[in-house]
């Protein structure tokens, strides 16, 4: 494998690892604060699940990211892997550097936000929704601008080179 290679799959490894890094963190912020209201309130799971689940989706969000590189570079296809400048490899781990850590951090911060949330609604259930999901988007929201950088930047700010035949 050449350097340019590395280099791509290097940035796809880090948009799937560190989103999913932070999506685990978020979740385990959230779940436990959910486990502790549910010991003592079950009825309450609906509410907490969603948002035990919210930070979750940056995870997905760092696939998608790595798969549109892997697809790209033909990883996939019959005649396998293209070959890949060191230059080109530069410019796919740049390209996949936004939702890496967009979306690390904002699952981090993602998961602290369900978690007060998840704490809100054992005492005012009717607020759960209100707020403790519209808050919990609004940090969302810098994850799906990562992700949308990323992809403009692969599916339109990059020349990719002709598969093999």
């Amino acid at each position: 494998m050449d350097y340019g290679m590395t280099l791509a799959f290097v940035g796809a490894g880090l948009a799937a690892l560190m989103a999913g890094i932070g999506s685990a963190i978020g979740i385990g912020i959230a779940g436990r604060s959910a486990t502790g209201v549910l010991s003592e309130k079950p009825e309450r799971y609906g509410q907490m699940f969603i948002m035990v689940v919210l930070p979750g989706t940056q995870g997905f969000y760092g696939f998608l990211a790595a798969f549109l590189v892997m697809l790209n570079l033909n990883f996939f296809g019959e005649g396998g892997a293209m070959d890949v400048s060191v230059k080109l490899g530069w410019q796919v781990l740049a390209a996949c550097l936004p939702i890496a850590f967009a979306g690390m951090m904002s699952a981090i911060h993602q998961g602290k936000v369900c978690s007060g949330g998840i704490l809100m609604a054992a005492k005012r259930p009717e607020m759960a929704f209100k707020a403790g999901v519209v808050y919990a988007v609004m940090v969302e929201v810098y994850a799906v601008l990562g992700l949308l950088v990323t992809m403009f930047i692969l599916l339109k700010g990059i020349n990719w080179p002709t598969p093999p035949a």
